[in-house]
């Protein structure tokens, strides 16, 4: 929904000095005037004043419970590990703070329900930028004209290599693990191309000897009337990341479909029945990050809480958790 932005910025509290605080949303909400940053905090006071006074950002709070009862703050960024995803924003919730929490939102939907009772209240997303790309909504629209014909796989690669066991990716109770971090990433593109949730799961798993959180992670999973998400993700394996599109008159390729260059043109190719040539479509480059905590702030100022980001955060949550119970058990969950 676009909107005229508001004359009253929604003010920030940035809930620690995370990587991805500092690099990807801190410098997005400094890009609008939808958004004042007023204060930050880490669990070292010290680690927050570096934070404030390097970004301009008024005031450092040594805990995370004193930026969450600050009152000057109205909405919360937080981009805590896993395990510290709900607990926190309930927290926040509790204070009557909007909040925008990092993916995935919980490490189980059980969790994640305990959230519900301030859903109509105040408003609380999952940070899932790429929504937001217009690559993603670029290629969705090719899928809708049917210019692919009917949409019948999506087929997703995801890998990075990080084998540092002070990174809590490789922690296992700070919810580490390939399928929280970047599967949520596949579910979600399943999800958004298909426009459905998926009905069943079968997975396999391969898990770090010493870490004991899952290193490659592969799933099946079935949409209904025929259409299907297959998808491996791994931690320790190449960098690489694609998206595929595959229907019954064409097929859609997204190069960089999770983390395209900031400041440059991203690129999707398409080639249909119609012609044997792959074209190549250029998109202009666009901040995801900015316009996720834009699409956010214009929440905050403009709708009315509902239980909808919530109901949709739920869906990746089962998912995930039908995922490792398929892994398990070596058998077809049913969602």
């Amino acid at each position: 929904m676009n909107h005229t932005p508001s004359p009253t910025p929604v003010r920030w509290g940035i809930l620690s000095t995370a990587k991805i605080a500092r690099e990807k949303i801190i410098p997005a909400l400094r890009e609008s005037a939808r958004h004042e940053i007023v204060a930050i905090a880490s669990r070292s006071a010290e680690a927050a004043r570096a934070a404030a006074e390097r970004f301009g950002i008024p005031v450092a709070h040594g805990s995370y419970a004193a930026l969450i009862a600050d009152p000057a703050v109205e909405a919360v960024y937080n981009p805590l590990p896993n395990h510290l995803h709900v607990p926190l924003t309930l927290a926040a919730l509790q204070a009557g703070k909007h909040v925008l929490c990092e993916k995935p939102f919980a490490i189980s939907a059980a969790e994640l329900e305990t959230l519900r009772p301030h859903a109509t209240r105040l408003h609380f997303r999952e940070a899932f930028m790429v929504r937001h790309h217009p690559q993603w909504h670029a290629a969705r629209e090719h899928v809708r004209a049917g210019e692919i014909g009917s949409l019948r796989s999506v087929q997703v690669a995801f890998s990075y290599f990080n084998d540092d066991p002070a990174n809590v990716r490789n922690v296992l109770a700070m919810g580490g693990g390939g399928l929280y971090d970047i599967g949520c990433y596949a579910i979600l593109a399943g999800r958004w191309f298909f426009e459905a949730a998926p009905q069943r799961v079968v997975a396999m798993l391969d898990t770090d000897p010493v870490f004991r959180v899952d290193r490659l992670a592969s799933a099946l999973l079935d949409f209904g009337a025929g259409r299907q998400l297959v998808f491996s993700v791994g931690t320790q394996s190449f960098r690489h990341q694609r998206v595929q599109l595959i229907g019954t008159r064409g097929r859609i390729e997204i190069e960089m479909p999770f983390n395209p260059v900031e400041g440059a043109t991203s690129r999707y190719a398409i080639q249909t029945a119609d012609s044997a040539a792959l074209h190549t479509v250029m998109v202009p480059a666009a901040n995801q990050y900015a316009l996720l905590c834009d699409a956010f702030a214009d929440a905050v100022r403009f709708e009315a809480p509902s239980a909808a980001a919530l109901d949709d955060a739920l869906i990746n949550a089962r998912v995930i958790e039908a995922v490792f119970a398929s892994a398990k058990g070596g058998r077809v969950e049913v969602l």
